[in-house]
């Protein structure tokens, strides 16, 4: 095989695609750089369709920490399941050339990335699309390419807009939009946004369909050097007589699909196509029943869609623009720290908010520069939420997914660290499921933050919009159901506050959608936001003011860095006696920041003793210390933890003394001011409340305190009591968050 490398330049960055030197067996190999961010695609199609009624089309990231010169965390060093972030890039790459394949085909398609290199400035995802349709094309696999994909960031000082940004371009800027599609139409959006107006975002879109075209005809040129083989298939297509005969059964269809209850829908849905079933005979039923089974599935698709754009009704009854009663409540469950239930129409979720130290933010063991984040939304969706049984083997892609969708909805209107020291952990667990349950999460979350106390910027609210479009004849349809998310032409996510957007999703199965139907949805989306947003604000309408009773009560101090030592103690003996004695759990970072956490009084225990130890006594303070040595010349008072001064001999009572033991014994507690500081940190005492010496104990004779040697200063080794200061050895370094 000839190596081929087409090197080009778009939007100030350089782009390389490669085949024929690696991966030589696989149906077809692109890899494609961008800086020294590299990967390699490959696509492979079996030989033969399988029998079933479905495309198996699988799409992998392989996530690689050679790639980014790590080795993996964890006791086994190696790889493992798929990241959140590797499953998250999967899902961008797969949803764009899902559609694009032909209807009927049914041969298993592989396309796997695996990330070679990650230079940490230019990001792998977005670039991996176009790598994706190479590859398929290369291979000679029916796929009405080519498409590409486009990452697209906003200079929020000029306005500009920029192509596939680095990580530093992305971190200057209000918008990380996604987009992926052909140079005429767009398949698939994913975005995150800091409140962007409608107008911003659809100009953003705009702009990437005009970055696409360039793309895909950098593609074109790519494949134009190549010798493709065209696969050949047949395509699985039902005999037109099974076709004609089930178009008898759509009155009964129509019938049918008339009902607002999910349940009693798919029910009667499901008797009409059994009594169609019964149109066929035994020989013909066991020699099509996936072809029956598949027309009748499509008499279903034809007969919603046609009811919405000649009667202008959906199932439930609404008309296209209608959203779905809504009931909101607070503080559902008990003693959650907060929590929001969020039902509209039958799509329920829970949504419960945890709050936890710093320390507890998640660490990401990925090839991107991102070390962790502090906030995290998790979704859970069981099968009892649809009336359904099923395995339950953890997130699937699709929880995770979802997960992501909401989090990116949430996370510009958080709190910075410095206003609200926390980590922040949602959980949306879907209870009933009928449509739209990811914007339910968004919804349901907000409560959840607000419930909690955390001081979130702005309310989101989301929506789900659908589309219906035969020819010219368009229906924009607001708060989608399960039946038109899966019949319909789109999935259009939009979630914002009431200043602008700040996450959207979409996914397109139509051919040809245009700006203007992106304009058309994304005002009505604005619309139905704004309806939800009263609805939710009539539960809760703003922050609270507290904290709930059972969170913890984060207190930040700053100590110099000097003193941490001081603070920690010998293998970490000081801090651990602190949290013992006070119940408080205490984090201590490298620049002196230190975070302590308690659910009652504890913490502020833990402040005081933290701030008298690093505190620094001065000349004329006056203390009440213990006598915690005794020697010939003097003793030794604890003033502050750690901190000791010495009280001479001629100055713990009233005339001459012969032994500090006449008047004075460890343990007693004695009022003392400070009376000098030399510049080794010595400090000498005088004593307040002076008792008279005994008789017959002046003996010895009193000298004046030496000032060579004998003061106090902080404690040494000495008495069994802790002298010495080191690290515990802890990772205190303060790692770069996201969120």
């Amino acid at each position: 095989m000839t190596k081929v490398v087409e090197t080009f330049e778009l939007y100030g960055k350089e782009y390389t695609l490669e085949t024929g030197e690696l991966a030589r067996q696989a149906g077809g190999a692109v890899t494609v750089r961008q800086g020294d961010t590299m990967v390699l695609v490959t696509a492979t199609a079996s030989r033969q369709a399988r029998d079933i009624d479905f495309f198996p089309l699988t799409v992998d990231f392989e996530e690689r920490m050679y790639a980014a010169g790590k080795i993996p965390g964890g006791f086994l060093k190696r790889e493992g399941r798929a990241t959140e972030k590797a499953t998250l890039t999967a899902r961008m790459i797969d949803r764009p050339i899902r559609s694009a394949f032909a209807d009927g085909f049914r041969n298993e398609v592989q396309v796997i990335v695996l990330a070679l290199a990650a230079d940490q400035e230019h990001q792998p995802d977005a670039i991996s699309i176009m790598g994706a349709s190479a590859a398929l094309m290369a291979a000679g696999i029916p796929f009405d390419g080519p498409l590409a994909g486009v990452r697209i960031a906003r200079n929020t000082d000029t306005g500009e807009f920029i192509v596939n940004p680095t990580f530093d371009e992305q971190e200057g800027s209000d918008l990380d939009l996604v987009v992926g599609g052909s140079r005429d139409a767009v398949y698939m959006i994913e975005a995150c946004a800091d409140e962007v107006s409608e107008d911003v975002m659809l100009a953003a879109m705009a702009f990437a369909q005009e970055a696409l075209g360039e793309f895909c005809a950098a593609q074109e040129r790519f494949l134009a050097r190549l010798d493709i083989t065209p696969m050949e298939v047949v395509l699985d297509e039902a005999p037109s007589w099974i076709t004609e005969r089930i178009a008898d059964g759509a009155e009964k269809m129509n019938a049918a699909l008339h009902n607002p209850d999910k349940q009693a829908r798919m029910a009667d849905v499901a008797a009409v196509k059994e009594e169609l079933t019964e149109l066929f005979t035994e020989d013909e039923t066991a020699e099509h029943s996936k072809h029956i089974r598949a027309e009748l599935k499509a008499l279903e698709k034809r007969t919603m869609r046609e009811m919405v754009l000649s009667e202008g009704e959906r199932a439930d009854g609404r008309t296209a623009a209608e959203i779905r009663p809504i009931t909101t409540a607070v503080s559902y469950v008990p003693r959650m720290h907060g929590s929001g239930l969020f039902t509209r129409g039958q799509t329920q979720v829970l949504s419960v908010a945890t709050l936890g130290m710093l320390s507890e933010w998640q660490r990401l063991d990925t090839i991107d520069p991102a070390e962790g984040k502090r906030y995290i939304h998790h979704y859970n969706f069981p099968p009892f939420s649809t009336g359904e049984t099923g395995f339950m083997r953890g997130p699937k892609r699709r929880d995770i997914g979802h997960g992501a969708l909401a989090e990116k909805a949430l996370l510009p209107v958080l709190p910075v660290e410095d206003d609200f020291p926390y980590a922040i952990r949602v959980v949306s667990e879907v209870l009933e499921s009928n449509g739209s349950s990811s914007m339910g999460s968004v919804c349901g979350s907000t409560l959840a933050l607000m419930d909690a106390g955390v001081p979130i910027k702005a309310p989101v609210s989301g929506i789900a919009m659908g589309l219906i479009k035969e020819g010219d004849r368009v229906a924009i349809l607001s708060d989608i159901q399960g039946l038109e998310d899966f019949l319909g032409d789109m999935d259009f996510k939009v979630a914002g506050t009431p200043d602008g957007i700040t996450a959207l999703q979409m996914d397109n199965k139509a051919s040809g959608l245009s700006l203007q139907i992106l304009t058309d949805a994304m005002m009505q989306a604005k619309e139905g936001r704004a309806h939800i947003m009263g609805k939710m604000m009539e539960t809760i309408s703003v922050t609270r003011e507290e904290l709930s009773e059972h969170a913890p009560r984060i207190i930040t101090i700053k100590i110099p860095t000097d003193k941490i030592r001081d603070v920690i103690g010998t293998g970490g003996k000081i801090i651990r006696e602190i949290q013992e004695e006070t119940g408080a759990q205490i984090d201590i970072n490298q620049d002196g920041t230190i975070f302590i956490a308690s659910k009652d009084t504890g913490g502020e225990q833990a402040a005081r003793r933290i701030n008298l130890i690093v505190k620094d006594p001065e000349v004329g303070e006056v203390y009440e210390g213990k006598v915690v040595s005794i020697q010939s010349f003097g003793a030794f008072v604890e003033l502050l933890p750690g901190k000791d001064g010495l009280l001479h001999i001629s100055r713990v009572a009233k005339g001459r003394v012969a032994s500090v033991e006449d008047v004075l014994s460890e343990g007693d507690i004695v009022k003392v001011e400070v009376i000098e500081l030399d510049d080794r940190g010595k400090i000498s005492l005088d004593r307040l409340d002076k008792p008279d010496a005994p008789e017959g104990a002046g003996g010895g004779g009193s000298r004046p305190p030496r000032r060579d040697g004998g003061g106090g200063g902080p404690r040494r080794s000495s008495g069994g009591r802790d002298g010495g200061r080191s690290s515990s050895g802890r990772d205190n370094r303060t790692p770069r968050r996201r969120g």
